[in-house]
């Protein structure tokens, strides 16, 4: 349930199939007996349970092509155990032939003249790149997009890589002056939730304009400051908004708006770099990604980021420069599903490095996933900042000293050798300190192929 309820809060397609008990028994309490049907309703755009044998491939057929029309999310199918293993015979049901493409709608052409119009009159304009754009595949319309109009652009956590993050009109290193300058924001399959303070003061304009541009109408009124509304397919509406947006435009390289976000980023990258030469032991957050970050192959790799303090800094610190190559704890910001993230992301993509990076508490829920890489032949490369609790936690010292009773529900046993998972299983683990200790085990396991 909780992978359904990720699922429909990051809007990301998926099928789950579920086992239950025989028909013929329901309501008679049966072996595990759950209306799991009616469980999954709220959470699923369809959940259903055929009602023969001979139904299952029309219900099969609707549930994935429901997942993947207008905005995804997951379905459920309640598999009886007599259907699981009953049978019929094969004239006696029809298999549906190849699931055609969904649909793809234009936005309203006035309401994309209207957007037109904000944009062109904007002092500070902004664009908000979310996971929707990633999932829609839509970078080649958006570059050209920010190419054509050179307005600077925020990816959000998952919307990295749509565009790289060292174009020069990437703003992420001045996020917080971006949206608080901006006066109008073009969010492209990004939604005014808490990711992104929900469009309020006093992290935005009190005065600011949003578009937004989304495959779901009632989205569009989730927040009652959008100003236009443009109900599409986002490779589409951006096509659109490039064929009229006029050639003479262009938003002004000098604007006060860009260069005063030029100068905090040159700050705030400043300010970056002097973490990094942090030479206290235990290392800092700053001082251990640098290490990573220096070794890491810049391109064809997917990045896994799970935890607090972990997931939060790294997201600032690690480019992407491919859509879809980053995966953190999403929307609903559910714990756990580092692991799982990073084994289908080295099926998905087998010719990438996968690296996660996550925290201590993080890689706990999930922690037993690493022997599923093992078995299955996944090289992956898991690195645990251990902080030795959720948040922060104590050092051994501090811990030994204090009464049980007393210690922090945040802490957690200081110095676990979550290395030794990898070893028990069949991997390779690696037990570190120090910047030199982290740099020659992560050079190590760059060499490894099948590990």
């Amino acid at each position: 349930m909780a992978g359904i309820v990720n699922a429909q809060v990051n809007c990301w397609p998926l099928l789950m199939i579920g086992g239950s008990s025989d028909t013929y028994q329901e309501g008679m309490g049966a072996f595990q007996e759950l209306d799991q049907v009616t469980l999954c309703k709220p959470y699923a755009k369809y959940s259903s349970r055929p009602s023969s044998i001979s139904q299952i491939p029309n219900v099969i057929y609707k549930a994935i092509k429901t997942s993947i029309s207008g905005r995804p999310g997951p379905v459920y199918v309640d598999l009886p155990a007599n259907f699981i293993q009953g049978s019929l015979s094969q004239e006696s049901f029809s298999l549906s032939k190849l699931m055609p493409d969904s649909p793809k709608s234009l936005a309203d052409p006035l309401s994309v003249e209207k957007a037109i119009t904000l944009i062109q009159n904007a002092k500070s304009p902004l664009i908000i790149i979310g996971k929707g754009a990633s999932y829609a595949r839509a970078e080649k319309e958006i570059n050209q997009l920010v190419e054509k109009t050179g307005i600077p652009f925020l990816p959000t956590p998952m919307g990295k890589g749509v565009i790289s993050d060292t174009h020069p009109l990437c703003v992420a290193a001045a996020r917080s002056k971006a949206i608080a300058d901006a006066d109008v924001v073009l969010l492209l399959g990004a939604r005014l939730n808490w990711m992104l303070h929900f469009g309020l003061p006093p992290k935005f304009n009190d005065s600011v304009k949003f578009i937004q541009v989304d495959i779901f109408p009632e989205e569009h009124f989730n927040n009652s400051r959008i100003h236009v509304a443009l109900l599409g397919h986002l490779p589409l509406v951006v096509s659109q908004l490039l064929s009229i947006f006029p050639l003479s435009f262009k938003y002004p390289s000098t604007s006060n708006y860009l260069q005063s976000l030029k100068q905090q980023i040159t700050k705030n990258v400043n300010s970056n770099n002097k973490k990094f030469e942090d030479t206290t032991i235990p290392m800092s957050y700053h001082r251990a990604f640098w290490e990573i970050k220096k070794r890491l192959p810049s391109k064809d790799v997917v990045f896994v980021s799970e935890g607090a303090n972990t997931m939060d800094i790294a997201r600032s610190i690690f480019d992407v420069h491919e859509p879809r190559c980053r995966l953190d704890a999403g929307t609903l910001a559910t714990m756990g599903v580092g692991m799982g993230f990073a084994i289908a992301a080295r099926v998905y993509y087998p010719n990438k490095r996968v690296v996660g990076i996550v925290g201590d508490s993080a890689f706990g829920f999930s922690a037993m996933e690493i022997e599923t890489a093992v078995r299955a032949n996944l090289p992956l490369i898991i690195i645990i900042i251990n902080n030795n609790g959720i948040y922060h936690g104590l050092d051994t010292q501090a811990y030994n000293i204090t009464p049980v009773n007393n210690l922090p529900s945040t802490a957690l046993l200081p110095d676990i050798r979550y290395d030794l998972i990898a070893d028990a299983t069949g991997g390779k683990g690696y037990f570190v300190r120090t910047p030199k200790e982290l740099g020659d085990a992560l050079d190590d396991a760059l060499k490894e192929e099948n590990k």
